[in-house]
């Protein structure tokens, strides 16, 4: 079988919290012959574990990390790449995410008025700055 996966199973999963759920997503992962996962559901997982959960940032990319190494996984590997990068580099997951699609739709540059995205998606190799800083560069 062939299945997208909620963020729900892939919590259930990774924290084994509930433990009859942990146990029936595990072996639905296992079972399936793919695994969608579509780079919100790594937005949401990131954004739970981190604040509902209390997870470090270490420990949530080692997460992410792990489901990616599972054979059947399909999903936008350098989108989620790029996320990895951010938050181990001290940012928010889904702004790497953002900065690489941005890039791969043409754009040059992500245009934030958050000022500590825009330092750390530089130090992790994408183009950031705040409007005023674009528009006085025209």
């Amino acid at each position: 079988m062939k299945i997208s996966a909620d963020t729900n199973l892939l919590l259930r999963a990774i924290l084994e919290d509930e433990p009859r759920q942990a146990a029936e997503a595990q072996a639905l992962i296992e079972r399936a012959e793919l695994v969608a996962v579509a780079v919100p559901v790594f937005c949401e997982l990131v954004w739970t574990m981190r604040r509902l959960y209390k997870r470090s940032a270490g420990e949530v990319a080692d997460a992410i990390e792990a489901i990616l190494r599972v054979a059947t996984i399909v999903t936008d590997r350098p989108a989620v790449e790029a996320g990895l990068a951010v938050l181990r580099g001290g940012g928010d997951f889904a702004d790497g995410v953002i900065a690489w699609h941005g890039a791969a739709l043409g754009g040059m540059v992500l245009a934030t008025f958050d000022k500590t995205a825009v330092r750390i998606l530089a130090t992790c190799g994408f183009p950031a700055a705040e409007p005023a800083k674009l528009l006085s560069e025209t």
